[in-house]
Formats: C-alpha cells, structure tokens, sequence
C-alpha cells in the first residue's frame, strides 16, 4: 500500500506538489483512522484488566501488557503524523509559491510585450510635447481671463472722489431730515416778558404808589 501511495521505483515520474499533497492527505486519513482503532483497544484492554484485577491477575497482567503495546503504537503514530503534517504544509507553501513565481512570469512577460511598442526616447519626447501644449493652454486661458477695452480707461481716483460727493450729499440729506423745515418750529412770542420792562417805567409805578399812601395817611 505504501508503495502505491509513494510511488514505485526512482524511474516513475516526479509528482507534482499537488499530487504529494494529495497522497500525504490519504496516508494521513489512514494513520488517524488507525489512532482511533488503538485508542478504543486501549480503552477495552484497561477495563480488561480493572475487571480482572482482583479476581484473575494473569488475565489482568496480560491486557495491562497489550495496552501497553497499544499505547507505544499511538505514540509512534502521533509522530508520524505530525511529521507528515509538516511536510504537506510544507508542500501546500511549495505549491503555492510555484503559482505565485507561475502568475508573477506570465506579469512579467506580458509587461514586457507591451514595452516592446515603445520607446523611452520617443515618450520623452511626448511628455515634452505635453507640457509644452500644457504650458499653451495655460497662456491662453489667462489672456481669455484678462478683460480688455471694458472699463479698462476709467481711472479708479475719479471714481473715488465720485463715491464721496454722492456720500456727502446723502449725508446733508440725513441731517435736513433730522432738522425739520421752518412749519414745524415753534412761533416767536410777541408779548414782552414782565423782567424785561424799562427801569424807568418801574420807578414812576413805585412813585405812584407811596403818593396813594401819604394822602391815606394825612
């Protein structure tokens, strides 16, 4: 069986790393499957020997001493398959690998026929040209930018001295508004304020008086 899973003799073809992958995977199977066929016989050959212990020690002796044949037998096997463990991760890395170099050459090719058409000195002198034409391009969208013959006569000191006589004239305007017109001031007294008699008109009063008074007293 091993020689069908391995391969014959050293003339049979090499396998691919798929087909070892494959062939530790079956081997593998078999040796788990084969662990669990001893772990079981370990299992009935202790309840052998507990069974037997008290009453039949040979019989007891005899199972202790398959169980541990059976024991040495999963140990070897749980060697093997960590042995065959690493190499299929082993193989599956390989493998792996190979597709990737495979993927990374078929790149490489293909990148190369595309370089063939193409001239490092032509895409210089193409990247130039672009600039060049970028450089264009620049230029004409700032002369279409710049307004010509709009506006470009009138000088920006007369629009000032323009901007402050309409100012000043909305300020008077405000200030006439605050103001009020001639109606609506109040109208000028015409009568005279008693203080502000002639001093002479007050003394003739006052000698008026003190004459009405010594004719009341003689």
């Amino acid at each position: 069986m091993f020689r069908k899973i391995f391969g014959g003799n050293n003339k049979d073809k090499a396998p691919t790393p798929q087909e070892g992958i494959q062939r530790l995977r079956e081997v593998e199977e078999m040796l788990m499957k084969k662990s669990d066929f001893l772990e079981k016989k370990i299992e009935s050959e202790l309840n052998i020997a507990k069974k037997n212990g008290t009453k039949n020690k040979r019989v007891a002796l005899q199972a202790l001493k398959r169980k541990k044949r059976y024991e040495k037998q999963l140990q070897q096997i749980d060697g093997t398959l960590s042995t065959i463990e690493f190499q299929r991760e082993a193989l599956e890395n390989a493998s792996t690998n190979t597709e990737v170099l495979k993927v990374m050459g078929v790149a490489s090719k293909a990148l190369k026929s595309a370089h063939n058409n193409l001239d490092v000195d032509q895409v210089h002198d193409l990247m130039d040209d672009v600039a060049e034409q970028q450089e264009v391009a620049n230029e004409i969208s700032e002369a279409i930018s710049n307004p010509v013959g709009f506006g470009q006569d009138i000088d920006d000191d007369d629009l000032l001295a323009e901007l402050e006589e309409l100012e000043q004239e909305d300020l008077d305007r405000q200030l006439l508004e605050v103001g009020g017109t001639a109606e609506d001031l109040p109208s000028v007294p015409t009568a005279e304020p008693a203080e502000s008699r002639p001093a002479k008109s007050r003394q003739v009063e006052e000698d008026d008086d003190m004459k009405e008074l010594e004719m009341w007293a003689s």
